[in-house]
């Protein structure tokens, strides 16, 4: 089984899933698709050795920050890391807010088939006849298909392709929703305004200890801004910095307002998981006894 410690950034993840690994003897599998790089350690706030207090990690560091990462990757690399774990007698604690890595975890990730000729022969087709008549198309070689709005146009298309590729609806899944693996999901819980001036309070703190440094760093041979991995919020708003000149504490106050909508994108996730209980952070101590209480019950009726 897998325990789940999940929500938005800044919300004191890391710190809890430490405590408890130490508690029930577990090993942290890291769930932040930006954490997966290496020399991105103060915009992406991986934990410090330090502070994981002998606590194993993995999946964090694994990648240089010019390679591009999947999720289909992540879900392979992460599933075989927790089976180890698992063959060894300690449980999987899977720690972070990326949520189609969480996803991946709680109910597998199917791969299914990419034919990137098939896709530009799709695109053309849907340029030359309308979404109307391509949606029409889809939904009669895959009548699952009309519960995708045919506005999502990106998701129409990887719908026909897969339908073509594979002969099966890209919303057969086995049933993912229905049946998640065994697991225990907790978030921890913030007043928005205060989980929101701890977003600001730690993009200062990213300041003060090198971010800009770490990003020079990073565009001295190690990658670019046209990666995967600078992508990342507290990296990519430096691009105006560096090219067009844009003040400092401009790009501080848009990393600041970037991180608050992603945390609020990330509480609306984790919230649709009926699984997901959320706890309330000021009783810190509680939530590491009632969660060994959860899995020890929980573990002994699998």
């Amino acid at each position: 089984m897998y325990i789940f410690i999940v929500g938005p950034t800044c919300s004191g993840k890391s710190a809890l899933a430490v405590k408890i690994a130490k508690e029930i003897n577990g090993e942290i599998i890291g769930a932040d698709s930006m954490q997966i790089y290496k020399y991105m350690d103060i915009g992406t706030a991986k934990t410090p050795i330090a502070e994981r207090e002998g606590v194993i990690h993995h999946m964090i560091d694994i990648i240089e920050p010019d390679e591009n990462f999947s999720v289909a990757e992540y879900a392979a690399r992460a599933e075989a890391v927790a089976a180890d774990i698992e063959k060894r007698g300690k449980v999987p604690i899977i720690c972070g807010g990326t949520g189609l890595y969480i996803n991946a975890l709680l109910y597998g990730y199917e791969m299914r088939s990419y034919d990137p000729q098939l896709r530009e022969k799709l695109k053309s087709e849907l340029d030359k006849e309308g979404i109307d008549a391509f949606y029409n198309r889809l939904t009669e070689l895959d009548p699952l298909a009309v519960q995708i709005h045919k506005n999502n146009v990106k998701r129409v298309l990887r719908a026909m392709e897969v339908i073509l590729s594979d002969g099966k609806s890209i919303l057969e899944q086995k049933d993912k929703q229905d049946a998640p693996r065994p697991h225990l999901m907790y978030a921890l819980e913030w007043e928005r305004t205060q989980l929101y001036d701890k977003i600001n309070y730690r993009v200062e703190e990213m300041f003060d200890n090198g971010l800009k440094e770490e990003i020079d760093f990073l565009l001295d041979g190690k990658t670019d801004f046209g990666s995967q991995s600078m992508q990342a919020i507290g990296y990519k708003e430096f691009y105006d910095f560096y090219y067009n000149g844009l003040p400092l504490e401009i790009v501080k106050e848009n990393i600041k307002k970037h991180t608050r909508n992603y945390a609020k994108r990330q509480l609306t996730w984790f919230k649709s998981i009926q699984s997901c209980k959320w706890v309330n952070i000021e009783c810190f101590p509680a939530i590491i006894e009632n969660i060994k209480h959860d899995y020890y019950k929980f573990a002994s009726n699998l």
